[in-house]
């Protein structure tokens, strides 16, 4: 089929990655001028059950919302104006998080974040993707409080059959030489099916790879509507924002040994055909993974989804020396913070925050991440230049993703991942391509189905 993938986040890549091995003619989206520039750009990079458990505040669905609605939260988005769409956002939140139906949507997140792992495991040894990645996770318990809220999330990880190890602050010290002796630890918990990494580098090989099974990048480009047609298949109105699309680099040559033309021959080959403004192009399928941007096309769909945006910060330095820092990945759970290595740079990634816009940072928010960092690694960063980030994800209040069939003939759901876009991605797009061909994914899918939002 020739199935087209509205944007290039981490979920998009990774389904137009996925279609493409299964055969289809696939096209990608993206209204920017290069992959991972939105929500994946400097996401902390946890994959695994770590990245999902709401370690702050079990009780309360995903890791995104608990994050905001957690007691500890790190950014007072309580005190914001909050509209009336928020609000009830908040409530079904609240009402998601009860006793009778948390288990088993924990449970259900758990299974999908655990097959995510696995699979981007095989996608970096079967493509050899030499990206920056760590194995395991540490959670950090601060007081014995911490330590009693992490029990029933603790217990949802061993039911599943997931590792999970605890241990006293010396051992917690042991695994992570460089943790401040100062600072107040109760005791850990570690996961060694975790992975951390940099996700917009494993974005960019990512995509590679998918070039080189066929898959098209159209950069700059927007698809503005759904157009109404008698025919079989999408049609999709399609506006080109810039003359020059998808010349960012790769890593892939232009001239194959086969003759076969490579994506960067297509690439530059096609590049005329994009200086049309507007235009309008047939698809047997199409994928909505726009992550935030993907509210507009519910919408259009004639469905009322409570997807919300919520915004996320980050920080990411310069390690003073190889031996500082941390060795893998950190996670603070009594702040829903994580704290991962990048090669020879560390980065901290905390907060939710459902007012305010993306081009503001809040100070008390940034504040925050030099405080987790010196918490826990007092001097390990060169932090007179740091990078700072804030990203926009798109959370729904039960904190499940969307990946299905929406009620349009041809018109297909992966969007919804909240700040674990990164760790659902692969098994979220490996679910959804299996789908599309009529195969039974690897996991039950109903707890990500469209339904539990609708009557139909």
């Amino acid at each position: 089929m020739k199935i087209a993938v509205i944007g290039a986040g981490i979920v998009g890549i990774a389904t137009a990655y996925e279609l493409a091995q299964d055969g289809h003619a696939v096209t990608v989206i993206e209204r920017r001028s290069g992959v991972a520039s939105e929500a994946s750009f400097a996401h902390s990079g946890l994959a695994g059950a770590g990245a999902v458990v709401p370690w702050a505040a079990p009780g309360l669905p995903g890791g995104g919302s608990t994050a905001l609605l957690a007691r500890q939260t790190l950014l007072n988005t309580l005190k914001a104006p909050f509209d009336g769409q928020r609000r009830r956002w908040l409530w079904r939140s609240w009402r998601a998080g009860k006793a009778a139906i948390r288990s088993e949507r924990e449970a259900d997140l758990l299974r999908l974040a655990r097959y995510s792992s696995e699979r981007q495991a095989e996608l970096r040894t079967h493509l050899r993707l030499d990206d920056e990645h760590t194995q395991g996770s540490l959670v950090l318990l601060r007081s014995e409080a911490d330590v009693a809220r992490v029990q029933p999330s603790l217990a949802a990880l061993r039911e599943l059959g997931i590792g999970v190890c605890e241990l006293d602050a010396t051992a917690c010290q042991a695994m992570e030489p460089g943790l401040n002796r100062d600072q107040r630890l109760a005791g850990g918990l570690h996961l060694p099916g975790d992975s951390a990494g940099n996700n917009r580098q494993f974005a960019h090989l990512l995509r590679n790879a998918a070039e080189r099974c066929g898959v098209e990048f159209r950069f700059g480009s927007v698809a503005r509507e759904l157009v109404p047609g008698d025919g079989a298949g999408v049609l999709l109105r399609l506006e080109q924002l810039a003359l020059t699309t998808g010349f960012a680099v790769s890593h892939v040559t232009a001239r194959g040994e086969t003759g076969v033309p490579t994506p960067l021959a297509r690439r530059s080959r096609a590049a005329a055909r994009y200086l049309d403004p507007v235009s309008e192009e047939n698809f047997d399928a199409v994928v909505i993974a726009a992550g935030a941007a993907s509210a507009q096309w519910l919408s259009v769909l004639g469905l009322h989804v409570p997807l919300l945006p919520v915004h996320g910060y980050s920080l990411t330095a310069a390690l003073r020396a190889p031996e500082r820092g941390p060795r893998a990945a950190v996670v603070d759970a009594h702040y829903q913070a994580v704290i991962t290595r990048l090669g020879q740079r560390v980065r901290v990634a905390c907060g939710a925050e459902l007012a305010g816009s993306p081009e503001r940072h809040r100070p008390a928010a940034i504040d925050r991440l030099y405080a987790l960092l010196g918490d826990w690694f007092p001097g390990c960063a060169h932090l007179a230049r740091p990078q700072l980030w804030k990203g926009t994800r798109a959370l729904l209040p039960d904190g499940q993703p969307l990946i299905g069939a929406s009620p349009r003939p041809g018109v297909w759901l992966n969007l919804g991942h909240g700040s674990s876009g990164g760790a659902l991605a692969c098994g979220s797009a490996r679910v959804l391509a299996d789908q599309i061909a009529g195969r039974a994914p690897a996991l039950d899918t109903a707890a990500f189905d469209l339904r539990r939002y609708t009557k139909g």
